[in-house]
């Protein structure tokens, strides 16, 4: 009986380890046994044998194997695709698939067909869909179809070093990986990013207030191909970090560095300083950095093609007269200049000098810069292509076509933007001078900007192509008229409230071959009238912008009506005596349309937009 029973105490009378095979025998002891003195247990026993009997009928879960247990199993398996499978079964499972390390399994991943490339997949995640779930579930499930190669994870405290972990032990191929605003992500989980992707090519980080130069010196050591570092706002950052990847990533390219306080001089130094590291790009935006970085910059920027400075507060003068004089900066090809107080005319002179293949200048909110110091550069540039002015309210219009007229024939792009020291011309130009080169001029929000200076660029640029005349509200109907001469391609009048329908219809008379875009956005005077000649004379018009102008249903009639017309983009926004009665003509405009605009069309009603959306499926309607 020893062997058949195993008594537990009064409420446990059967033997341990039953079978349902020996349900029978069990019923049948119970039924005819009756303990003296005591009452039948058959009662009480009963309810527990049968439903121990119920669980023994239902399948184990392999849940019950240990983690270590089932560590083994998931390693074991034949591929990637039967770790995928399996990792969706559950979220522990999940976990438990995406802990191993690449290291770890014991199989051959199965060889790729010439379809498959290793790190071709991108990934990117953003706000509430950014998790350490959905991390794990992107790394188990690129594993198997050519593996993660670029992932994008932005603005969630939902991403933790475990979401990181995932990525690190199961995506070997990573190229590229961009962490933006994550408050949880250490550098526990760039340790793992560190010792998993060894292949990172990119990284890019921005907001990540908890990782440090420890992160960034693993990354430094593990991945020596490394060829792109962005640094934004990561305040625990510093020029160990910067020392550390100097050192060790031979083929480091481009570097962008903004408001990462503990970044100094002795950082900068070590990425241009160091022989083994051939940077082409640099960006230094919002840092405490010195003029000793600039004489780095200017010494060492051998190969340095395109220059970004930017808020740079602590840099004067004489950062940018020994830049320029450090005859490092022979290949720089594009440089932008923003907010930095050490802009002075010495200085600027001395960089223009220093760099004679640049091509592109982008100098900005620079107060201290005026006529000469914007001349001597355009003398000491000759190879500049393009020149952009931002808020530099100290040139003039003396400096503006002092420029011009010293840049040689190589200009073929200039810019003002907000320059509110431009004035009128009072004289005109010498009548021998001349700027052949000038394709492209754009003039923004310069409200001192008026008919004069258009008539001496209109004689002096006789080859532009690209004009953006905006916001200028002072320039009339004689000055646009100047231009004519010119074979225009791309003209932007927005915002221009003198421009008439006599100088439309002049342009299109006399570049209807030629005219590509036209943006007449905010002229009010603009009417049907500009409509009827654009139709009877431009043949490859691609883009009209007519918003806020007084044009009504007869405009998009004549519009319509024109066989030689074939606009692509058409902008309505705004234009209160468009009506239903249009609909026929924007239908029949819609055969080449590919965007339409009909935003604060108040006399067009949604039944007519509906059916547009519906008869137009190949265009992009806004309304």
């Amino acid at each position: 009986m020893s062997q058949i029973y195993s008594f537990a105490g009064e409420s446990e009378f059967y033997r341990r380890g039953s079978n349902p095979k020996e349900a029978n025998i069990f019923l049948s002891l119970v039924d005819c046994y009756y303990p003296p003195c005591k009452r039948s247990r058959v009662v009480a026993a009963a309810p527990s044998l049968f439903s121990a009997f119920e669980e023994e009928e239902k399948p184990v879960s392999i849940d019950l194997l240990p983690d270590e247990c089932l560590f083994e199993i998931f390693r074991r398996l034949p591929g990637p695709q039967e770790r995928t499978a399996c990792a969706f079964v559950s979220k522990h499972w999940l976990t438990l698939v995406t802990s191993i390390r690449q290291s770890e399994l014991d199989v051959v991943v199965d060889n790729k067909t010439e379809d498959d490339c290793e790190g071709c997949l991108s990934r990117s995640l953003d706000g509430k869909k950014a998790t350490d779930v959905r991390l794990a579930a992107v790394a188990v499930g690129t594993a198997g179809r050519g593996g993660l190669g670029k992932l994008s994870v932005r603005g969630s405290d939902k991403v933790s070093d475990l979401g990181l972990r995932s990525i690190g032990r199961s995506c070997p191929s990573l190229g590229s990986l961009s962490l933006c605003n994550l408050s949880a992500v250490t550098d526990v989980g760039l340790l793992e990013i560190a010792e998993g992707c060894p292949q990172l090519e990119k990284l890019d980080l921005s907001r990540c207030p908890a990782i440090t130069d420890k992160g960034l010196v693993a990354i430094a050591k593990s991945c020596p191909n490394l060829s792109e570092l962005s640094l934004e706002a990561c305040l625990r950052i510093g020029d160990e970090g910067l020392q550390a990847v100097a050192r060790s990533c031979s083929k480091l390219k481009s570097v962008s560095i903004k408001n990462c306080p503990l970044v100094r001089d002795q950082g900068v130094a070590a990425l241009l300083s160091n022989t083994t590291c051939s940077l082409t790009k640099l960006k230094l935006q919002m840092l405490n950095v010195t003029d000793v970085s600039l004489a780095v910059v200017g010494h060492y920027g051998l190969s340095v093609t395109e220059l970004v400075l930017a808020g740079l507060s602590h840099v004067t003068e004489k950062g940018f007269w020994v830049m320029g004089n450090g005859i490092g900066l022979q290949k720089l090809n594009s440089l932008t200049i923003t907010a930095c107080q050490g802009v002075t005319d010495t200085g600027l002179e001395s960089v223009g000098k220093g760099c004679p293949n640049m091509k592109k200048a982008l100098i900005s909110k620079s107060p201290l810069l005026s006529d000469n110091g914007l001349v001597s550069f355009a003398k000491g540039s000759l190879s500049l292509e393009s020149i952009q002015l931002e808020e530099c309210h100290r040139v003039t219009q003396f400096g503006f076509f002092g420029s011009l007229l010293n840049c040689g024939a190589k200009l073929k792009a200039f810019s003002m933007v907000n320059c509110l020291g431009i004035r009128d011309l009072a004289t005109g130009l010498p009548a021998s001078s001349h700027c052949s080169g000038l394709r492209s001029l754009s003039v923004r929000n310069c409200p001192g900007f008026g008919d004069a200076n258009l008539a001496a660029l209109g004689k002096l640029c006789p080859q532009l192509e690209d004009i953006e005349l905006c916001g200028l509200k002072g320039i009339t109907e004689s000055g646009f008229l100047h231009l004519l001469q010119n074979s225009l391609v791309k003209v932007n009048f927005s915002g221009c409230s003198g421009l008439t329908d006599r100088v439309v219809s002049a342009i299109s008379a006399r570049n209807g071959l030629t005219l590509e875009v036209l943006n007449m956005d905010g002229c009010s005077k603009i009417s049907d009238a500009s409509l009827v000649s654009i139709a009877a004379n431009c043949q490859i018009l691609s883009d009209l912008d007519l918003s806020k102008c007084s044009v009504s249903d007869f405009g998009i009639q004549a519009l319509a009506s024109s066989e030689k017309l074939k606009l692509q983009i058409l902008s309505m926004a705004g234009c209160a005596m468009v009506t239903d009665k249009s609909l026929p003509s924007i239908v029949k405009l819609g055969s080449t349309l590919l965007g339409l605009n009909l935003q604060q069309c108040r006399s067009v009603s949604c039944s007519t937009v509906d059916f547009l959306v519906e008869r137009l499926y190949k265009c992009d309607i806004l309304s």
